[in-house]
C-alpha cells in the first residue's frame, strides 16, 4: 500500500484496486499524469531556486528540495506501507541528519485543496516522521498562479491523522478483496487510464450512466423507480417515465423521451433522427457558398491558446486534398500579431460562416476581438457567423454513443486521426515538450492533430447536410 494507491482510492475504489492488481495491458497511458509531473517539477524547482535533488543522499546532504524518495514502514496491524512524497522541503528543526528536518509537500492544480492533498500529507507525515526521527506538525500545499508560487500550510492534527488512518484501513481491505464495482460518478473516469477497460464492462452490463445526460443522481432516481439498466430504460413508456422524473419540472416528459430514445439507440447501434429540418436547411444555405472550420489547442490552466487552426472550404464538394489548412501559432510574446492574423483570415471572407465544435472557439474569438478594441456591434456581427456543430447535431440526432464529443461522433462516422490515441491533453503534452526542448517534431504533431480535428468537424457537417438532402 502506498500514497499512489491512496490518491486513487479517494477518487475511485476500483482505480486503486486496478492500479495494484489490474492487468497493465488494459491500462492506457495518460498524458494528464505526464503533464502533472512536468508542472510539478517546474514549480518545485522554482520554489527551491533550482536546488532540488533525488533520493536519500539529498536528505543526508541537507539540500533544500528532495524528490524521488521512497520510504517503507509498518503501521496499524503490521500493514506494509510505502510513501513517495512529491517533495520534501527543508526547514528548521532537529532530525537524524542534524539541525534541520523535512516537511512533506504536494502540488495543487487549481484553487481547491482537496481530501487527496490533505490525506497525502497526513499519510506521508506518519512514515516520514519515524524515518527522519523528527515529529512533523505540518505539511505544505504548493500552487502557482500568475507565475507566482504559493505555499499553503496544512496543520496535521490528530483528527486529520485519524481520518487518514481509517481510510488506509479501508484501502487495505479493498486491496485484499475482489475488484470493486464501477463508480457511479462516471465523470471521474474522463482522464482515468483504466477508462476503456471499465467502459467495456459498463456497456455490457447496461450501466445507466453510460446514457448521455444521465449522471449519478438521475441514475439513482431511475433505480429507485425500478429502472436498473439501459435495457429496462429502453423498454419504458415515455409518459409513465415522465411522471417519475418530476425533478425536471416542465421538461420531465421531454427528458423521458430523450433518455428512452438514447438508450434504444445505444443498444441497437442505430441513430434516431429528430425533426429539425428548418435548422439544417438554414445551415446548408449559410454554408453552400463557402465556410471556415476553426479549432484551437489550449492550455486551460495557463489560460493560453497555443494554436489556432483554420480550414477553408469553398463548398461541400471540394476534394479533401484541395482544402486549405492554415495553422497559426500563438507565442506569448507575439499575441497581438497573432490576433491580427486571425482577424485578417476571418475578414478575408466576411460573409462566410465559421463552423466549430463546442463553445471554446467562439469564446476565444470574442476575447480576441475585445483585445483588439472591437466595438460591441462589431463583436456581435462577428459572433453571429459562428455555428456550433456540437449543438446542431444534438438538436438533430440521437446517436448510439455514450457522449457527443468530437472524437466519439466523428469516430462513429468513420473518421480516423493520422496519429493514434490522440487527444487535446496529448496535444498539450506535446506543446509542453516543445517549450522545453524546442524540437520542431512536437509542433508538427500538434499541427497534424489540429488539422485532423478540423477535418473531423467537416465530416460531421457533411453528415448533417447529406442526411438532410436525402430527405428532400
Amino acid at each position: 500500500m502506498n500514497t499512489l494507491y491512496l490518491k486513487s482510492f479517494i477518487r475511485c475504489k476500483r482505480k486503486a484496486w486496478l492500479d495494484s492488481k489490474g492487468d497493465k495491458s488494459y491500462e492506457v497511458w495518460s498524458p494528464h499524469k505526464a503533464i502533472d509531473k512536468i508542472n510539478q517539477f517546474q514549480i518545485f524547482s522554482k520554489l527551491c531556486n533550482g536546488e532540488i535533488y533525488t533520493g536519500l543522499r539529498a536528505c543526508e546532504n541537507g539540500y533544500k528540495g528532495v524528490i524521488g524518495l521512497k520510504i517503507k514502514g509498518n503501521f496499524l496491524q503490521n500493514i506494509n506501507a510505502e510513501i513517495r512524497p512529491q517533495l520534501l522541503l527543508k526547514t528548521k528543526g532537529i532530525s537524524k541528519w542534524g539541525s534541520y528536518k523535512y516537511l512533506p509537500a504536494v502540488y495543487k492544480l487549481g484553487h481547491k485543496t482537496t481530501k487527496e492533498h490533505l490525506f497525502d500529507l497526513a499519510f506521508s507525515s506518519i512514515l516520514l516522521g519515524t524515518f527522519q526521527e523528527s515529529k512533523i506538525e505540518k505539511g505544505l500545499v504548493i500552487s502557482s498562479f500568475g507565475n507566482k508560487v504559493n505555499l499553503e500550510e496544512i496543520y496535521l492534527n490528530k483528527k486529520l491523522r485519524k481520518k487518514v488512518l481509517n481510510v488506509l484501513l479501508s484501502l487495505n481491505e479493498c486491496l485484499e478483496g475482489f475488484m470493486p464495482e464501477i463508480t457511479q460518478d462516471r465523470k471521474k473516469c474522463t482522464i482515468c487510464s483504466w477508462q476503456k477497460f471499465c467502459d467495456k464492462e459498463a456497456k455490457e452490463n447496461g450501466y445507466l450512466t453510460d446514457i448521455d445526460g444521465i449522471g449519478s443522481k438521475t441514475a439513482l432516481l431511475l433505480k429507485t423507480n425500478g429502472i436498473s439498466n439501459t435495457q429496462t430504460l429502453a423498454a419504458c413508456n415515455e409518459k409513465k417515465l415522465g411522471e417519475k422524473l418530476s425533478k425536471f419540472n416542465d421538461q420531465k416528459y421531454e427528458k423521458a423521451s430523450t433518455f428512452i430514445k438514447q438508450a434504444q439507440a445505444y443498444i441497437s447501434g442505430e441513430p434516431y433522427c429528430i425533426s429539425n429540418k428548418k435548422d439544417i436547411k438554414d445551415f446548408f444555405e449559410k454554408t453552400c457558398s463557402g465556410f471556415y472550420i476553426f479549432d484551437i489547442e489550449s492550455n486551460p490552466d495557463d489560460k493560453h491558446d497555443f494554436l489556432y487552426g483554420f480550414l477553408k472550404i469553398n463548398n461541400f464538394f471540394t476534394k479533401k486534398e484541395d482544402l486549405i489548412y492554415e495553422p497559426i501559432l500563438n507565442l506569448k510574446n507575439n499575441k497581438r500579431e497573432t490576433y491580427r492574423k486571425i482577424i485578417e483570415i476571418l475578414f478575408s471572407q466576411k460573409e462566410w460562416p465559421v463552423l466549430h465544435y463546442g463553445e471554446t472557439e467562439k469564446t476565444a474569438i470574442i476575447n480576441i476581438a475585445k483585445n483588439l478594441n472591437f466595438s460591441f456591434d462589431e463583436i456581435d456581427l462577428l459572433t453571429l457567423r459562428f455555428i456550433d456543430l456540437h449543438t446542431l447535431i444534438r438538436k438533430s440526432w440521437i446517436l448510439p454513443l455514450k457522449n457527443y464529443g468530437l472524437k466519439k461522433v466523428s469516430n462513429w462516422l468513420g473518421f480516423e486521426w493520422m496519429q493514434k490515441n490522440v487527444s487535446g491533453s496529448k496535444a498539450l503534452y506535446w506543446w509542453i515538450q516543445y517549450q522545453i526542448t524546442e524540437n520542431e517534431i512536437f509542433l508538427k504533431k500538434i499541427i497534424q492533430y489540429n488539422k485532423d480535428d478540423c477535418l473531423a468537424t467537416l465530416q460531421i457537417a457533411e453528415y448533417l447536410i447529406k442526411n438532410q438532402l436525402k430527405k428532400n
